[in-house]
């Protein structure tokens, strides 16, 4: 996505997947267990309040992945792109691989359990202890082309 009023070349928001908000309309049921038999009516009341909680929070700390001309912001993270250094996409086994046993420990990371693929993006800055950045992304061919652009344009 080319946003020309912002200089975005790539925003992805990453939101959990529909299932996660399905799975936690069990927070309904186990309020009312507890409360329910103190006042139905409370119980009821605190089960929808819950569950309207964690879909806000949800919705709320989804972190956003974007690329402008000048930096690649990962969540909070945010770094020129005269740092990165060639990114690579990982899909499938890869991915997993990239998250668990490749790992490195000093990476910094932006995973989410619910979005599998993953870029790597390697950080050039001999003043980082971060050797390279982890992101998931549902994207992830696409995010490695417009950082590849914008780095090689910078």
């Amino acid at each position: 996505m080319n946003n020309n009023l912002t200089g975005e070349l790539y925003r992805e928001r990453l939101w959990a997947t529909p299932w996660l908000f399905i799975s936690t309309l069990l927070v309904i049921p186990a309020v009312m267990l507890v409360f329910a038999p103190i006042n139905f009516t409370v119980g009821v009341v605190l089960a929808i309040v819950f569950y309207a909680a964690i879909v806000v929070a949800l919705l709320v700390s989804a972190p956003t992945v974007r690329v402008t001309a000048t930096e690649f912001q990962a969540g909070n993270a945010r770094i020129p792109l005269e740092f990165i250094g060639e990114p690579k996409a990982f899909t499938g086994d890869a991915a997993t691989l990239e998250r668990g046993q490749r790992l490195d420990a000093r990476a910094w990371l932006l995973i989410r359990g619910w979005i599998k693929p993953v870029v790597k993006v390697p950080v050039l800055d001999v003043d980082d202890p971060a050797p390279y950045w982890l992101i998931s992304t549902r994207n992830p061919d696409r995010l490695v082309r417009v950082l590849d652009e914008a780095r090689l344009a910078s």
